[in-house]
């Protein structure tokens, strides 16, 4: 402020003189003690209002803060796709983007490029297991994910009751739960959800399956320990629940599968895709029990161990 003045005072020296000098000196003065502080309040008031603002377009626009992003697999079964992505695309949430992770098989599968088309596809040549959708995950862009198995066919509530459950007990979420009777096998787990207890509240569990539901910032406990090598075809599932046990205070949870309302289950057609086959449980039980008793040795803590 001090240029301004001085040139005003030059100037109106040299063209007025001494007594206007004064005049105009006391007056600047005047109003520079008026205006000035109220310059200084104008920033804070422009904040103070885009903060109103803001809060406004959280409070009004929940669905643009809490977006989904959904990941359907593909590997041997393209005969689900269809009816699984018209699902997806028909939840009462609807998400904010869909993805497509097709694994590499010796078997080859001939998907529909139409439906392909209408999602953010990566396919691979090659069979990364099932771990590679989790590392596939980390192109999503919205605050929560769903990633399906391919057997997975959800009731249109399923997102939103996922949504709703998280809000209620943060962590992870899955259609299919199991709770290990002992940390001696992974055989004979009770199993909650659509293939087992119909539990009509949140249920704790071990561990998750078939579809898991999770915030994405999730993913960087995730993957804070990296799988072996050779744990290639099962684990996934298990090794997100003991990172986030480990690492987090988060738990493992299943939404309420009521026996009366199925939209609200997040797989509806299990019995009859998921026993075909093409199934891993098929040939893969005993090396998910190896890869169970792995963690448990590690440190994970089952919750009948617990109490």
């Amino acid at each position: 402020m001090k240029r301004p003045y001085l040139r005003l005072k030059r100037y109106t020296k040299e063209k007025l003189g001494l007594k206007q000098l004064f005049f105009v000196t006391n007056i600047y003065r005047f109003i520079k003690k008026i205006f000035y502080p109220l310059t200084r309040l104008i920033p804070r008031k422009l904040d103070s209002l885009r903060d109103l603002d803001d809060t406004k377009k959280i409070e009004g626009s929940e669905q643009n803060i809490e977006t989904v992003s959904v990941i359907l697999s593909g590997y041997q079964r393209p005969h689900t796709l269809k009816e699984q992505y018209a699902a997806v695309m028909n939840q009462t949430y609807r998400p904010s983007e869909v993805l497509f992770w097709q694994n590499g098989s010796v078997k080859k599968a001939s998907f529909d490029e139409e439906i392909i088309s209408k999602m953010k596809a990566a396919k691979s040549n090659y069979n990364f297991g099932v771990w590679a959708r989790f590392a596939f995950a980390l192109n999503c862009k919205s605050k929560y994910i769903c990633i399906f198995d391919d057997d997975t066919i959800p009731g249109k509530k399923w997102l939103e009751n996922c949504i709703q459950s998280y809000k209620k007990k943060p962590g992870l979420y899955g259609t299919i739960g199991l709770i290990y009777k002992s940390k001696e096998s992974y055989y004979g787990a009770q199993r909650i959800g659509w293939d087992g207890i119909n539990n009509d509240d949140i249920r704790e569990v071990d561990i998750v399956g078939h579809a898991w539901f999770f915030e994405r910032e999730m993913l960087s406990t995730y993957w804070k320990e990296l799988p072996d090598l050779d744990d290639f075809y099962v684990g996934e599932d298990m090794h997100f629940s003991y990172m986030l046990q480990k690492y987090t205070d988060l738990r493992t949870y299943v939404p309420p599968h009521p026996i009366n309302n199925k939209e609200l289950w997040g797989s509806l057609k299990g019995e009859k895709y998921g026993g075909d086959a093409v199934a891993t449980g098929s040939f893969a039980v005993s090396i998910m029990d190896n890869y169970f008793k792995k963690i448990v040795r590690l440190g994970f803590k089952i919750i009948n161990d617990k109490r």
